[in-house]
């Protein structure tokens, strides 16, 4: 190789070395790490918000920010992570660390994760105790990764259903809200029904535990078997197939 063509190839290579070291330093620099964080949370944020309310709702992604000051050594290779128990719903963090590079280190970016849509929304205060009605509310879109709590999106989730604390106007309709309704007490006669492929059996027995509605009861049939069901608000049991 003659003498230019070799100074040539020293400087194409130390340029090369120049920018990986420069691309590495942008890296980890809290704007770099930020766009790496948010990079790898869109996907997941998506299938999360997917699995609570499909294509009703939109999800929107508020990343926190690093401290400006912050110094980290140099890495070629950097993986985001969730941090164990952390959830894409809410208030979170995702987590970066360095993998390949001299010194490993870590940090966490706090961000927050929204998913807007359609949800039913008190119009009036309601007592502890007192029945959800229609009347108590009224549709809007709403944050629903605001709370923990499950959204009850379909009004057969709380219609007819207690308040289980008192309720402000305002306030989103979820899971924790409200308790269900109850059905019978211990020891009642209850109806048993089983349907399906054409036929229909129907059956009187007693129950052992407090029948609410929605959720599952225990019931001793006439021959002695125990059977569970979940409570119907007509009343009766009904028994899966």
């Amino acid at each position: 190789m003659n003498r230019p063509a070799f100074r040539l190839l020293l400087t194409v290579g130390f340029s090369l070395v120049l920018l990986a070291a420069a691309a590495s330093a942008r890296a980890t620099e809290p704007g770099g790490l930020e766009k790496l964080a948010r990079d790898f949370l869109q996907p997941a944020v998506d299938q999360a918000v997917a699995e609570q309310g499909g294509k009703s709702l939109r999800a929107e992604v508020v990343m926190g920010n690093l401290d400006s000051r912050l110094r980290l050594a140099p890495c070629n290779g950097i993986e985001p992570f969730l941090p164990p128990g952390g959830r894409l719903w809410g208030r979170s963090r995702v987590g970066l660390r360095c993998v390949d590079g001299p010194t490993r280190w870590s940090v966490y970016i706090p961000v927050t994760v929204q998913a807007f849509g359609p949800a039913w929304v008190l119009k009036a205060a309601v007592p502890a105790g007192e029945t959800l009605t229609q009347a108590h509310a009224e549709r809007a879109e709403v944050d629903w990764a605001a709370h923990p709590s499950p959204v009850l999106a379909l009004p057969e989730r709380w219609l007819g259903q207690p308040a289980a604390f008192a309720l402000t106007p305002g306030q989103v309709i979820r899971e924790n809200m409200v308790r269900a309704a109850q059905a019978f007490d211990a020891g009642s006669a209850v109806k048993v029904s089983a349907n399906g492929g054409g036929f229909a059996v129907s059956v009187t027995g007693q129950a052992l535990n407090t029948g609410y509605v929605g959720q599952a009861a225990r019931v001793r049939l006439p021959s002695g078997k125990i059977v569970s069901g979940t409570v119907r608000p007509d009343l009766t049991v009904e028994l899966p197939l």
